[in-house]
């Protein structure tokens, strides 16, 4: 129907045009998860011969696009937790500091807990997504990757109601195959014991913001306080010692006050409201991993790091979903909509890859202009 169609396809007047249905059908039954990676991979490859891949600093984030599925058409469904990834070392760890510290440790036999989700009739697969206070929507949720030039490394989607820090586990493990990767940058959703203690354990370093302790307003703040390691205690704001109490199965050693002493302080009412007069604060067994996470945040060059996500991570997600009409999908199932969203960012990684290799040939073309000062023929080229 339009000659410039043709002419960019290759097609002459005459010849027969393929069926509108044709992309569709091929969409459905031709490509396949391992061809749509094998596509992507070979663009990746080709940007990275060319010189223009720079995985040392790899900015992640995630992303929500809405789900073709009504909000209204759902039922309510318990389904067990699914358990994580490092719940074997975890409960190894704890057990071992339960020993430390002369408790009994911990079984591993213990049953899931269940939880309640709201699950779409239409679209199984997606999950609720809560947008601001009082909107919500079923969604999936595109675990992203890139360099600093843009180029995105990898793709994995999930339902819309996995948070981020959930979801960065298997993420994580597609990204190892890029050796030359050093700095891991992400937001404050990723800030977890777990996350930095993974990162750095893997001789990388996690460059990750200022999260704001969570509490109460009124009262003392989490940081106010500090544990001292070597007398195993922690140091309230008044300067009085809570004694270790026990460790959790969550991973958290609970530290306790004396109630005879708080009872007397007078800082009682911006610390607890307990009725025992008992304070009781936690840290983490991992808490160190988190600390260190948090010195690598004052150094100047991890700053600078982290303050370019807006021009590279937060960039490719306001172009596609801008550009490449990614805000939604039309498609149904996890395989589909993840086959649909990484054809998209390969045809964007494609996209940028001719705009930087055409800069490169005009700069090679230029540049003896430039050098024999010869500025009609700049004009002219101009």
């Amino acid at each position: 129907m339009n000659i410039a169609y043709r002419w960019f396809l290759g097609y002459s007047l005459t010849e027969k045009t393929p069926h509108f249905s044709t992309f569709s059908y091929n969409f459905s039954h031709r490509f396949t998860e391992e061809i749509v990676q094998q596509v992507f991979d070979w663009i990746l490859n080709e940007i990275n011969d060319a010189g223009y891949l720079s995985p040392e600093t790899v900015f992640i984030d995630g992303t929500h696009i809405k789900a073709n599925a009504n909000i209204k058409k759902a039922i309510r469904k318990a389904v067990p937790e699914a358990s994580k990834i490092y719940s074997e070392q975890l409960l190894n760890e704890i057990n071992q500091d339960r020993d430390d510290h002369g408790k009994k440790p911990f079984d591993g036999g213990r049953e899931p807990k269940e939880k309640v989700i709201t699950e779409s009739k239409t679209d199984p697969e997606c999950g609720v997504f809560h947008k601001g206070e009082h909107k919500k929507c079923f969604a999936y949720a595109a675990q992203t990757a890139c360099d600093k030039n843009g180029y995105i490394l990898d793709v994995t989607v999930n339902p819309g109601n996995v948070h981020d820090s959930v979801a960065f586990d298997g993420f994580y493990e597609r990204l190892k195959r890029f050796a030359a990767m050093r700095y891991v940058v992400a937001n404050a959703g990723y800030k977890t014991p777990w996350i930095c203690k993974r990162v750095i354990d893997d001789g990388k370093i996690p460059v990750l913001p200022y999260k704001r302790p969570m509490g109460k307003d009124g009262f003392f703040r989490p940081y106010e306080y500090i544990f001292d390691e070597y007398f195993n205690c922690v140091l309230c704001p008044e300067n009085q010692a809570l004694s270790y109490s026990t460790t959790t199965r969550e991973g958290y050693r609970e530290f306790k006050s004396c109630p005879q002493i708080c009872e007397n302080c007078p800082s009682l009412s911006k610390c607890t409201e307990n009725k025992m007069h008992i304070k009781t604060v936690q840290k983490h067994i991992w808490l160190d991993y988190l600390e260190l996470a948090e010195d690598y945040r004052h150094i100047p060059e991890l700053r600078k790091l982290y303050d370019r996500r807006k021009e590279t991570i937060e960039r490719v997600f306001a172009d596609a979903k801008e550009k490449c009409a990614m805000r939604f999908t039309y498609l149904r199932s996890l395989t589909r909509v993840t086959n649909w969203v990484r054809l998209k960012f390969a045809a964007m990684n494609l996209k940028k890859y001719a705009i930087h290799k055409w800069h490169r040939l005009l700069f090679s073309l230029l540049r003896p202009l430039f050098l024999r000062n010869d500025f009609s023929l700049l004009i002219s080229a101009a």
